[in-house]
């Protein structure tokens, strides 16, 4: 997790401040999410029938990739001296390009795109984020994320 100062966060601004260690998206982990969004669509939680689709087995939500995020953030986003605590604030772009299959692996990858200070010790945070898949071409996502920053 890099760390800067308000001094020099612009430093950082264009750059990359992380990618992060790689995750098995597995059939368990697939289910769970089945369960708690209530989404059981057959191509996440039957392998059988997925089987059948152009897929050839079943895939992670899309929301599930989008959620790992958080996870990656806490490799990749860039950390103020003197955080109390990091929000999520939204997103001004998020795209679900590939399909996230059973057992593969993905990545995050951040780059900072803006930083500003909204009011004192509150920071505005711009990520562009790439979610890789292992031995994919093309990412599974690529958003806009933004953070908000309480020094």
């Amino acid at each position: 997790m890099p760390f800067a100062t308000t001094e020099n966060i612009s430093d950082f601004i264009g750059k990359q401040t992380g990618v992060s260690d790689w995750i098995t998206i597995d059939q368990d982990r697939i289910t769970q999410f089945a369960e708690v969004t209530e989404d059981r669509q057959f191509i996440h939680v039957d392998p059988e029938a997925a089987k059948a689709t152009p897929f050839g087995t079943t895939v992670a939500h899309g929301f599930l990739t989008l959620s790992m995020l958080s996870r990656f953030a806490v490799e990749c986003a860039l950390i103020l001296e003197g955080d109390k605590m990091f929000v999520n604030y939204g997103f001004d772009k998020v795209r679900m390009i590939t399909p996230v299959k059973s057992g593969q692996r993905i990545r995050g990858s951040f780059t900072l795109m803006s930083a500003k200070q909204k009011i004192p010790g509150q920071w505005l945070f711009k990520y562009a984020v790439k979610v890789e898949i292992e031995g994919e071409e093309k990412p599974a996502l690529v958003a806009e994320w933004l953070s908000m920053q309480f020094v």
